[in-house]
Parts: structure tokens; sequence; C-alpha cells
């Protein structure tokens, strides 16, 4: 979505959604006359299978992120603000820790991000109806056959790799990713890290919740980054 800003929005969707999640804050961000990419990444409609056709929660994926930063800057974005939703937001902050480009990263907004995938494949397995004493032979099943490394998952939210302004939605009633480790980057980091808690809001739907408050805050946090 083009805009006259030379500061971009990188929007990174997450688990089980489509690209076309990103639309709740396009109109926004519209107004605010920002470009804007919303990727599609690996594993998606369009976008090449990963290699071993599975998902790794963003160990692996935040790369096409990196890529995207790459291509943003190539085409004129002076920063980036990336917005990732659960998995995406996990993305999102491997790049601005790792990214070659990280630099060029002016703020993240992290929606329901997922900090523990242990406790994200637990509640998916659950939800999928796996009897509880298998839960902990599903975790490991997760990290066989993914590869996902708990190290570096658990960088991603490592509050001393922050160094940028961030904005995490999240709130208690997320059943995928819990809020647990929202909460404790805003407390190790609060002069980084903003929390905004919404309330009875199913994972990565906190603007469903309160669009017109999720916006606001937005708004807020993206103005001295202009």
């Amino acid at each position: 979505m083009p805009g006259p800003r030379s500061t971009w929005v990188i929007a990174v969707h997450g688990l089980g959604t489509t690209r076309e999640h990103t639309m709740n804050v396009l109109g926004l961000l519209h107004t605010l006359q920002f470009p804007v990419l919303s990727l599609a990444y690996r594993g998606d409609s369009g976008a090449p299978r990963p290699p071993d056709g599975l998902g790794h929660l963003g160990d692996s994926e935040w790369r096409d992120l990196d890529a995207a930063v790459r291509h943003a800057v190539r085409y004129g974005a002076e920063r980036v603000i990336l917005h990732g939703w659960s998995v995406g937001a996990s993305m999102a902050l491997h790049a601005a820790a790792n990214s070659g480009l990280r630099d060029r990263i002016s703020g993240v907004v992290l929606d329901s991000p997922v900090l523990e995938w242990e406790a994200t494949v637990r509640a998916l397995a659950a939800a999928r109806r796996t009897p509880a004493p298998l839960l902990p032979l599903a975790v490991r099943a997760a990290q066989g056959r993914t590869g996902a490394h708990g190290d570096r998952l658990a960088e991603a939210g490592d509050p001393r790799s922050l160094t940028v302004p961030t904005l995490i939605y999240h709130g208690p009633d997320d059943t995928l990713a819990p809020w647990r480790g929202s909460r404790q980057l805003a407390a190790r980091r609060p002069d980084l890290v903003t929390l905004h808690t919404v309330a009875r809001a199913p994972h990565a739907a906190m603007w469903n919740a309160d669009p017109k408050g999720y916006e606001e805050v937005l708004r807020r946090f993206l103005t001295p980054l202009m």
C-alpha cells in the first residue's frame, strides 16, 4: 500500500491466518500516510514452501521478513517499523535482533506474540483433543519434526535484545500464547516496552475486541516514529 512517508510499516500475519489479517490496521496506517508492505512468507499461498514442508514458529520464517526489510530499503525506506501478529510477532523480534539491516528498524509492534513455544504447541495439541498425558510427547514430537530450537526461540524475546521502542498488545484470555511472557518483557524493559492489555480477546484478535482503543494506542505509538 503506497504512502508518502520514508518510514515503512511491514505487517506480518501469524498462525493459521493469511496476510489479509493485517488489513485490520491498514485504514489507520493509510490515514497516517505510511507505506505498508504486508508479506506472504514461506508456506503461505503464493509463496515458496519451506524446505521441509513444516512451520518453525518464526525460527526460520523470520528470514523472509528480513528479505522484506531489504526490499523496503531498496525501494526507498529510510526506516522500518515491524508489526507482527502471533508467530509474525516472534518473527519481528528475531528480525529486530538479527537482521543485517536492524539499524533501519525504528520500532516494533507485537500482537499476541508467541514467546513460549512449548506452551503454544501444548495449546494447539489440546485444541486438537490430544489426551493430556500425551501433551509432553506432542511437544517433543514438534521439536523433532520442525527442528525448533528452544534457545533460539527464547532469544527472540530476550529483553536484552531489544533496542527500539516496542508496543505489545496482549491479554489474559489468549489461550494459545500465554501473556506471561509479554508481561515479563514489559516489566524488564520499561524504558522501551509498552504493554497494552486487552481483555476478553482470543489469540491475535486484540483489534477485534476493541478496534477504536487498539487504533488510538497504535496512533500514539507511531506518531513519534514517523
